[in-house]
């Protein structure tokens, strides 16, 4: 892990039931592609479905946002890329961009992760193993530029005032 670019998930085609009754991909499933996504990243931490389920330690989603940019179609293929923006010892923030196959963008997401310790389940401190790789993600994504929609907030601006 010593590229400093951000994780880069395998192309991911969308589902005939995902697209609405506008056409497009249904909000709720941009949010699945994103969480494949982020599980291809998190099974490079260590962290993917046989660390549950052999230490019975997992991730659980404390807070996410999501832009939609562009709309996509059935028949559009696309890529997650997974930055890591930060870390502690219990937490990671990311921040995702959805990108068709072509490179333009469709959506963000910025998450905040927790790490749980499913016996509670409570929020835990990352195992030794795991921390260390953690840090090294963060080190290779250090120097990136912090992308231009992670920390925004929702609201509506009103003119002149």
């Amino acid at each position: 892990m010593t590229a400093a670019a951000p994780f880069l998930s395998s192309i991911m085609e969308l589902e005939q039931n995902w697209i609405d009754y506008n056409g497009h991909l249904n909000m709720a499933y941009y949010n699945v592609l994103f969480d494949r996504g982020a599980d291809q990243a998190y099974e490079l931490l260590g962290m993917g479905p046989t660390y549950a389920a052999e230490r019975r330690l997992t991730s659980y989603t404390a807070e996410a946002h999501v832009c939609y940019v562009r709309e996509i179609h059935l028949g559009d293929r696309v890529e997650c890329t997974f930055q890591l923006l930060d870390c502690d010892e219990k937490r990671l923030h990311s921040f995702q961009e959805l990108r068709h196959v072509d490179g333009w963008l469709s959506a963000t997401c910025e998450v905040l992760m927790l790490h749980v310790d499913m016996a509670g389940p409570k929020v835990a401190p990352f195992p030794p193993d795991i921390r260390e790789k953690v840090e090294a993600m963060r080190a290779a994504h250090a120097g990136l530029p912090r992308p231009e929609r992670a920390g925004r907030t929702i609201g509506i601006r009103r003119k002149g005032g």
